[in-house]
């Protein structure tokens, strides 16, 4: 006789499963590694400090 098949045990696992696929998908659809965060706040500190250096006081 085989051992008794626990369903909310496979319905959680399957579930868990479910979710983790879906949070690869959206990682990799909407997603940016840390370096491309790294290099856009880079990128817009500098833009920060372009304009700084450009203002005009009144």
């Amino acid at each position: 006789m085989s051992a008794p098949v626990n369903l909310n045990r496979f319905r959680k696992t399957e579930a868990r499963a479910e979710k983790s696929t879906r949070a690869a998908e959206n990682s990799v659809k909407f997603g940016r590694s840390k370096a491309q965060k790294r290099l856009q706040e880079t990128k817009n500190a500098a833009q920060v400090q372009h304009l700084d250096q450009h203002k005009r006081d009144p």
